[in-house]
């Protein structure tokens, strides 16, 4: 008996091996050969759209976005005038005092590294945002209420709304007059004095990028989370009231435990999503600010640098699977 057994589940384990065949294939040929392609065009200097000759460069690329130099300021220098010019031309990144003198950091590429902390930034708040009134959102609409399925077709509008579009219509919202809406909003209760520049203005830069982002994606985290919540079996809750637990002990103790793999679900998509984010960036603040994925684009067709394009896009792939395996592995979706 035992080997009939052994032998059945042989054949049907050979047989979901077979059935897998064409869905790796696939894989191979819209995933991991383009990924291959990429990776080898970042080790050469290959231009987009040229007719030079590619060279093989090895990790040139690499050591360009990350190459970093620091000189101390004298008080009578321009930071220009300090940096190293050959064989590499330095730009100022940032400058810093210690033991009372001035000194400057210089990188060749410091958008690059300035847009690594504004994506991460702007991942970190639009996420924990988006997650917690998302949460507040999902928890009202599981209610039962009059309207509720009313409620929650108007509540996906902003997420259904083409992302280059919502940006437009924030760029209007945002504008750096009354015409504005927000800035005559602002004005009628005394803040501000209508002029408010919400786009050009670098405080102000990312909190209205991660602002237009909540409003626009915080409906998507609100329907993964209901899903999950919808997906608890009510006689759980049942039992608990017999229990005598009351609803913050039920939420502790049932809502949150169980909801948790849908939790995590969600957080992986929003955080991927938003490591690349590239629409927001790009339409409302251009060239002024960049995420990883604009600076990616400014490379590839503004300077045709298709090599240095392509080490930007492994460099955020290679961001993108560390963070997914550290959610993995902190709210252990392997487990689940």
């Amino acid at each position: 008996m035992s080997q009939i057994t052994n032998n059945l589940f042989k054949k049907e384990q050979s047989l979901a091996y077979k059935m897998l065949i064409p869905t790796i294939l696939i894989l191979l040929i819209v995933a991991v050969y383009p990924l291959g392609q990429v990776v080898y065009t970042s080790f050469t200097n290959r231009v987009f759209a040229g007719v030079e000759e590619t060279e093989f460069v090895g990790l040139d690329n690499y050591t360009s976005l990350f190459s970093l130099t620091i000189k101390e300021l004298p008080e009578d220098k321009y930071s220009f005038e300090v940096l190293p010019r050959k064989p590499k031309r330095y730009k100022e990144l940032t400058t810093f005092s210690f033991s009372g003198e001035k000194y400057i950091i210089g990188a060749i590429h410091p958008e690059f590294i300035k847009s690594i902390w504004n994506t991460i930034i702007f991942t970190f708040f639009a996420v924990f945002f988006e997650t917690l009134f998302g949460f507040i959102i999902a928890l009202v609409v599981n209610s039962k209420f009059v309207g509720r399925g009313v409620m929650r077709a108007i509540m996906s509008l902003p997420w259904a709304v083409i992302t280059v579009v919502s940006a437009r219509i924030w760029e209007w919202i945002l504008f750096p007059s009354r015409i504005g809406f927000l800035n005559m909003f602002l004005s009628k209760f005394g803040i501000g004095n209508g002029q408010i520049s919400f786009l050009t203005e670098s405080g102000l830069q990312l909190p209205s990028l991660i602002m237009v982002d909540v409003w626009k994606t915080t409906p998507f985290m609100a329907l993964l989370i209901l899903a999950g919540l919808q997906l608890i079996p009510n006689e759980l809750y049942e039992a608990a009231r017999v229990d005598g637990a009351g609803k913050i002990k039920q939420f502790f103790s049932i809502t949150f435990p169980l909801l948790k793999p849908s939790l995590a679900v969600a957080l992986i998509f929003r955080t991927l999503a938003s490591l690349r984010v590239f629409g927001l960036f790009q339409v409302l603040v251009g060239q002024q600010k960049y995420s990883m994925a604009s600076y990616n684009y400014y490379q590839l067709i503004g300077n045709r640098a298709m090599g240095l394009a392509s080490a930007i896009s492994v460099i955020i792939f290679i961001i993108i699977f560390i963070f997914a395996v550290m959610y993995m592995k902190t709210l252990g979706v392997e487990n689940e």
